[in-house]
């Protein structure tokens, strides 16, 4: 069974047009990517997908059910950007709620509360109010709240916006943790942050889908993203064109170039080449960037 169906989903806001006939299956597994600029549709398929609003046209299912479906109670779980937590109530009053409204009784609420602040490393501050703790802790706690009962899909918008680089560390590890038995479905601008967490992923635009991009496609094998600390371009370029397998060097900003090239290895050659040359680069990743991958 697909964990996401859409078939020619379309939403109106009056005479404006937020989402146009988008189409897509996914199955679950690791994390997924929404990206695309301020009013591309994001928000709205996010609202669409929790039952919030509903389809102007078309066709949505979430395993198998419409959203907002009581048979969705505790399987899928959504944490909007600007979710906030209750200032008069202590995080574990407040996850113990919210465990009670998706079926635990109020023991097991509170156990289950307990696990996933454990989660999130906040398992101390149990007894504290919202108003004592950080942006970064409060983020925290909401995603907690987002993985009560283990639910199969999670929705995150914007997850790490505005957090210190501690912070968002802490979630890029928990999302990964917990990849093998939910799928995160994430909208960021933050293109560098995705290209470490996701493997597939959905770019909207003027609310259309307009591409989806795998990760790990096998034509990523033939590319390589070399970044120097300083070079000079035109010596380098010729340089590494003029090496066995070696097709193209592109040079993409100052001291960034993608290579493609068909020969197993070729790192080696690279290496080499540099020792040589006396020239120093800040790294060598397999593939293309995602920004270079969706804007080349």
């Amino acid at each position: 069974m697909s964990l996401i169906q859409c078939h020619n989903l379309t939403k109106h806001y009056a005479s404006q047009c937020a989402l146009n006939q988008v189409s897509l299956e996914l199955k679950a597994g690791h994390p997924i990517a929404l990206v695309g600029p301020n009013g591309a549709g994001k928000t709205t398929l996010f609202s669409l997908l929790c039952g919030y609003i509903q389809p102007s046209s078309g066709e949505l299912n979430l395993l198998g059910h419409a959203p907002g479906s009581p048979a969705l109670l505790g399987k899928v779980s959504s944490l909007p950007q600007d979710a906030s937590l209750d200032p008069n109530l202590t995080i574990i009053i407040q996850l113990s709620l919210f465990a009670q409204l998706q079926g635990f009784s109020k023991v097991d609420a509170e156990q289950e509360a307990l696990r996933v602040l454990d989660l999130v490393g906040l398992e101390d501050s149990i007894n504290q109010k919202p108003t004592a703790l950080s942006h970064g802790m409060s983020k925290r706690v909401s995603i907690a709240q987002a993985l009560i009962g283990d639910p199969e899909l999670v929705l995150l918008d914007e997850p790490t916006a505005g957090l210190d680089p501690a912070n968002a560390k802490v979630i890029r590890h928990l999302v990964k943790s917990q990849s093998d038995k939910t799928t995160f479905l994430i909208s960021s601008h933050n293109l560098d942050e995705l290209e470490k967490l996701c493997d597939h992923v959905l770019y909207l635009d003027n609310g259309k889908l307009s591409q989806s991009v795998s990760m790990s496609d096998s034509q990523q094998q033939n590319y390589l993203t070399l970044t120097m600390s300083q070079c000079q371009s035109d010596k380098l370029i010729s340089a590494i064109s003029a090496l066995e397998g070696v097709n193209t060097v592109e040079q993409k900003q100052d001291n960034e170039f993608i290579i493609q090239h068909d020969k197993a290895n070729i790192e080696i050659a690279l290496f080499t080449l540099f020792a040589e040359q006396n020239w120093q680069y800040k790294s060598l990743l397999k593939g293309r960037r995602l920004e270079e991958k969706l804007f080349s």
